[in-house]
């Protein structure tokens, strides 16, 4: 293996609340929808393992790691109650050794819809929060739940992307590895689920075979396979998870790079990954979709493609008010009701109460479109 690509999803969603229509109509707000005092309380647990995390990195970079975050707008918004996160962050991007990667703002399914405004705009937002907070413009963009859309590519290209990032999926593989750059019409780098799986879920599990997980057991595997770059892509808080967990996931960052160096492995990032690789043809990627553990995940039920749809007819009817006041904050509700999670819960794989779920998020959305309603009226 020539080189590997290490990227973190820093994400955490805006929790949903329980809304009854008997309350009454109330005039549409954030905290109208959303838990306001649970999102607080998970941001603080949550901020104070990132930022500690990211100390742990900087060891990792101090050590010849060179790692890729893709931090989602939500978890910005949130990062208002404790600013220390996000100068944790600058504080990796100073050593310039880091590259920030763009996403739909809300880590919403917006490239889903059948009109990709919403999509672009979500985009050049998140973009542009990431080019005012790091001083960078990121040029790799990764999808809300590696979600593969075949009809976005045209845009990313036009919105100046060199590469995206997506799930490494069998219906996209094949009889194929994901160890090169991908493209069909646009350059692709699939997510290695096995390896980036052994970090983010099995690390600290005992019962697992590979149990402990060393710095040079892993890059030995790495070693052991054929390709240009492997790409690791999981959840940021994993690692702090591990760590509260008594595992020795610190000492396995920080010898990581050398024992990547060891065996001749660099480490990169995904634009130099795309730049230093020719691409290898795969057609499945104007023919197929994915995402993090399949589409069916995400729209496996008619409850959860009925909830995409009423999105969609929302995203038509706020464009007849984009002139009106009250437009910028029915939008940003409506992005919100757009996050992946909302999707995740209504499937009964994910969730016990996912239809209990379905009925309340049928009623907020049915609450949304009155209030837009009346702004027409």
């Amino acid at each position: 293996m020539e080189s590997v690509c290490i990227c973190g999803e820093v994400h955490l969603p805006y929790q949903i609340r329980w809304y009854w229509p008997e309350e009454g109509y109330r005039k549409p707000r954030m905290e109208t929808y959303f838990d306001q005092r649970a999102v607080y309380s998970r941001f603080e647990k949550v901020a104070k393992e990132t930022i500690y995390t990211n100390h742990m990195m900087k060891d990792f970079i101090a050590a010849g790691g060179i790692c890729s975050f893709n931090i989602s707008g939500t978890f910005l918004d949130q990062c208002k109650w404790d600013p220390d996160v996000i100068q944790s962050f600058r504080n990796l991007a100073d050593t310039g050794q880091v590259e920030f990667m763009a996403s739909p703002y809300y880590h919403s399914v917006c490239s889903l819809f059948s009109d990709l405004s919403q999509f672009k705009e979500q985009v050049n937002k998140h973009r542009k929060t990431i080019t005012d907070l790091f001083g960078t413009v990121p040029k790799t963009f990764v999808n809300s739940e590696l979600i593969l859309s075949k009809n976005i590519t045209d845009s990313l290209s036009s919105m100046g992307f060199e590469c995206q990032i997506s799930e490494g999926s069998h219906n996209l593989l094949k009889e194929y590895c994901p160890v090169r750059v991908y493209s069909s019409n646009f350059p692709t780098l699939l997510r290695h689920i096995d390896l980036s799986e052994d970090i983010e879920k099995r690390f600290s599990d005992r019962t697992w075979i590979g149990y402990p997980l060393i710095a040079d057991k892993f890059a030995s595997w790495i070693n052991d396979m054929e390709g240009d770059v492997v790409t690791l892509y999981f959840n940021y808080d994993s690692i702090a998870r591990h760590h509260n967990n008594g595992s020795y996931i610190g000492k396995f960052m920080r010898e990581l790079p050398n024992s990547l160096a060891d065996h001749g492995i660099e480490m990169v990032t995904p634009t130099q990954a795309v730049r230093r690789f020719k691409t290898v043809k795969l057609p499945t990627l104007d023919t197929e979709s994915t995402s993090r553990y399949g589409m069916h995940n995400m729209l496996g039920s008619h409850a959860q493609h009925l909830y995409l749809k009423e999105l969609m007819i929302i995203d038509e009817e706020l464009q007849q008010i984009k002139n009106t006041c009250e437009y910028d904050t029915l939008n940003e509700i409506h992005g919100y009701l757009q996050q992946s999670s909302i999707l995740l819960d209504m499937n009964h794989d994910n969730f016990q109460l996912a239809y209990e779920r379905a009925v309340n998020n049928y009623s907020i959305l049915s609450d949304l479109r009155r209030a837009i309603l009346e702004v027409r009226a």
